[in-house]
């Protein structure tokens, strides 16, 4: 039986570096800022409160090209072939397939070069793992990062 993390929380403005690079991102603020579990980049579904179900590219972490190892801790969820206003709603957002851990870039180009690569993977992993599958979420406090079976 895969496993999940699951995210719950509400999009929050962020510094808007994800459109500037040409790959916006829903932003949801993490509660544990000491801990690690679900950090890296990954494969996964978002879910609307209206119960739309979205495939996505989803980073959990520091964010380590701009903010190095004491960056704030944050979930950026690229949400894939969608376009339209998030902030302020209430999303469920299923970790799917660890991608890779996260990682420092020595340039913006070679960021959007691994986020192509990262989209595309994501792309794959989501077509294979229909939005119907997906374990229930079940309730937990905004930005707590849990582990629950599919």
């Amino acid at each position: 039986m895969p496993e999940y993390f699951v995210v719950r929380g509400t999009v929050e403005s962020g510094d808007k570096r994800g459109r500037e690079l040409g790959f916006p991102t829903a932003n949801i603020a993490l509660r544990d800022q000491a801990g690690s579990l679900g950090d890296g980049v990954w494969a996964g579904w978002v879910g609307r409160a209206a119960g739309a179900r979205i495939p996505a590219a989803i980073s959990v972490g520091r964010r380590p090209t701009y903010y190095g190892a004491d960056g704030y801790r944050l979930l950026e969820a690229h949400l894939l072939d969608f376009s339209g206003d998030l902030y302020g709603e209430t999303l469920v957002v299923w970790l799917g397939s660890h991608l890779r851990e996260q990682e420092k870039y020595a340039s913006a180009e070679d960021l959007i070069t691994a986020l192509k690569s990262d989209i595309a993977a994501a792309a794959q992993w989501t077509a294979a793992h229909p939005a119907a599958s997906l374990p229930e979420p079940g309730e937990s406090a905004l930005g707590e990062v849990r582990r629950i079976a599919g």
